[in-house]
């Protein structure tokens, strides 16, 4: 939960405090945190086994609860804080502390990083009250697990990274921020490493001197920093109801793999997002160190967009609220990611630019970019393909390149292929083709390609999608390529998520689209029946050091 709501409010932007991205080499060192998980269990254990009636403590005891919050303020604090400032010594930093501050920008789960030594410590330090209850007869439920649920709860908001305690709090009572730490506080420990030792009660920084300077200053400029106003919005959806968990706000472990559906979290959530009224922030990232991006999801999953009930309206009405805030917002372009995919529900966004024709905003469909994607994704001595699947645009403007390219692009699609040959140019007629067979070793294909269809093709046929869903892998004769992606350029920071079923740092050809328009200051729809340049947005896109992404295939001769 302290996750989630970091993530979010961090992705927002409000009362952020630093800055600074993560990656996903924090996320892998982040989500080996069990040893206090495992070590706690061990001594409560212990501690049932061997204390004499320790499952039967009284619920309260008012002795116990003073005892305990004074052996936290004195010898607790006290000894962590000396603890603390020992671990910043060179020796043991460099061998211990320093795995901890590796992360910068943290997250609430940081907060339980650190070698197991150091978990060892924390916990002999953590059990002096506890022990001094059992020795003194003052033990009691509410006590120790009141302790045990302030020392989890501190530790996690001081590592969040958003400002979340008010000002009146110390306006109240202002001695408290000698007994309180905040999460800016304990920020400047990550960023400055040489102040702001205390565990969670500032009062042994004020006495040793070891306070920044700058705590009221990062304290007051967090909490009056407002939402960010993106550059660039990436709108998408949950595909299964287990994705979920997937979203950077779910688990963060699972977000930084591929999406892989997995039985144990089969669990319905679709109703929590089915009441959800409106798109949330789900990721923010930045281009070039200044333009500013985020992902909105709108909750729906990918059932609702291709049921034929009544629920493409309310499918319309969040994708065109989500597109207005956006504009509000001052975002200069919106990319449509998934929410494209079903011609007939918005027209490839075509309705909303109808309905807004004062929209400042431009709605990007990527379809130019998926295309140019496809179209130089082909072997170089490939002479004739085969387009198959769900025709769209995309589909129509590969076919079309390619003919004008010298390859012969068959149909086994008599409709597709008069459309087609309507829109080509006669001198390229002969490229066309009405296939009476499926003899080609290079299959285009677009949503909807049936498992029987994928059986008429040979032995060792490269099946190349040009649509957002990845095919479902029948053949094990056959070669599948992924969908239409990119590798995004280390200047693209704050990846620590995949997107769907992508690898890592491996964003899909509608989401990059977005993000090239917006950096290069494209004033223009791409949406509906409009195409940009392939040409044009994909020497963008290689410019801005995006490179195509495909799956490593050795075809035979």
């Amino acid at each position: 939960i302290w996750i989630s709501l970091s993530r979010y409010r961090t992705a927002k932007g409000s009362n952020r405090i630093v800055d600074k991205a993560i990656d996903f080499d924090q996320v892998d060192r982040e989500s080996n945190w069990d040893d206090q998980i495992m070590l706690s269990a061990i001594g409560a254990y212990l501690g049932n086994m061997l204390i004499p009636g320790a499952s039967y403590f009284p619920f309260w005891r008012l002795d116990g609860v003073i005892l305990t919050i004074l052996l936290h303020m004195g010898p607790v604090e006290f000894l962590y804080y000396w603890f603390h400032r020992a671990l910043h010594h060179h020796y043991l930093y460099s061998r211990y502390h320093s795995h901890h501050h590796s992360s910068i920008a943290t997250e609430p789960i940081t907060s339980v990083i650190h070698p197991f030594i150091e978990e060892v410590a924390y916990f002999l330090l953590f059990m002096i009250p506890l022990l001094a209850m059992v020795v003194t007869g003052t033990v009691n439920i509410v006590a120790g697990f009141g302790y045990i649920t302030y020392i989890d709860f501190m530790n996690n908001m001081g590592h969040c990274n958003f400002e979340l305690v008010p000002k009146w709090v110390f306006s109240v009572f202002p001695p408290l921020k000698y007994f309180m730490y905040t999460p800016s506080y304990h920020s400047l420990h990550h960023t400055q490493f040489r102040t702001n030792y205390c565990l969670f009660m500032p009062i042994y920084d004020y006495i040793y001197g070891t306070m920044d300077k700058s705590s009221d200053e990062l304290y007051e400029t967090s909490l009056k920093r407002q939402e960010e106003s993106p550059d660039v919005v990436h709108l998408t959806h949950l595909t299964t109801t287990d994705s979920i968990y997937h979203l950077p706000l779910g688990f963060a472990y699972l977000a930084s793999k591929p999406y892989a559906s997995k039985w144990y979290l089969k669990i319905a959530m679709w109703p929590v997002t089915w009441f959800c009224g409106r798109t949330f922030v789900s990721e923010r990232n930045v281009l070039n160190d200044k333009l500013k991006l985020q992902s909105w999801v709108v909750p729906r999953y990918t059932m609702h967009y291709v049921s034929k009930g009544t629920q493409k309206g309310d499918l319309n009405k969040l994708i065109e609220d989500a597109i207005l805030e956006a504009d509000k917002k001052g975002a200069k372009v919106v990319s449509l990611g998934l929410l494209n995919q079903d011609e007939e529900l918005n027209g490839n966004g075509e309705l909303y630019v109808q309905r807004h024709p004062m929209l400042k905003t431009k709605i990007v469909d990527g379809s130019s970019l998926a295309a140019a994607i496809v179209v130089n994704s082909i072997p170089m001595e490939t002479t004739q393909v085969l387009l198959t699947g769900k025709f769209s645009k995309v589909g129509q403007a590969i076919a079309l390149t390619l003919c004008q390219k010298g390859i012969q692009v068959a149909t086994m699609n008599e409709d597709v292929y008069n459309k087609l040959k309507q829109s080509l140019d006669t001198k390229f007629g002969n490229n066309l083709l009405l296939a009476q067979n499926y003899d080609q070793r290079i299959w285009l294909v677009g949503e909807g390609l049936r498992r029987g269809e994928q059986f008429q093709a040979r032995t060792g046929t490269l099946f190349l999608p040009f649509c957002k869903f990845p095919l479902k892998n029948v053949r094990k004769d056959c070669y599948y390529q992924i969908i239409p992606s990119m590798v995004a350029p280390k200047s693209l920071e704050n990846v620590h998520s995949c997107e769907n079923w992508l690898p890592r740092r491996v964003i899909s050809a509608w989401r990059a689209a977005g993000i090239i328009h917006g950096v290069e200051k494209w004033n223009v729809d791409e949406c509906g029946e409009r195409m940009f340049s392939m040409d044009k947005v994909w020497k963008a896109a290689l410019h801005h050091g995006f490179r195509p992404y495909s799956l490593p295939i050795n075809l035979p001769d």
